[in-house]
């Protein structure tokens, strides 16, 4: 990740709802969820979530895929790590930290 891209994923988790949002679709596991739910679970109106999935989405932290009538939003794993790898790069002392996190959640039951 270079500084541009991780400047741009900060300054979309800048936000409390936009944050919020993140950390609930990163709970929500690789099954994700609506938007709907979302608005439920974060009693965040939708036309204010829409905004913020849009934010995220430009940040490259959340994906959208349709499925149905519905458009299931997902966390990107790989974009999160890559940014904890950037903000961790030179940590302890220059020895190379990993932290990763691979989301191995079942997407059993995960609604749509």
């Amino acid at each position: 990740m270079d500084t541009s891209n991780a400047i741009t994923a900060l300054a979309a988790l800048a936000q409390e709802s936009r944050l919020r949002v993140f950390r609930r679709l990163v709970q929500a596991g690789p099954g994700g969820a609506v938007p709907s739910q979302l608005s439920e679970w974060l009693d965040i109106s939708p036309s204010s979530l829409s905004f913020h999935l849009k934010e995220l989405s430009h940040a490259g932290l959340v994906s959208a895929t349709r499925s149905g009538r519905s458009i299931v939003y997902v966390a990107s794993f790989s974009a999160m790590n890559e940014l904890i790898g950037f903000l961790t790069e030179n940590c302890c002392g220059g020895n190379p930290c990993t932290p990763v996190c691979s989301p191995i959640c079942s997407t059993e039951g995960a609604s749509s």
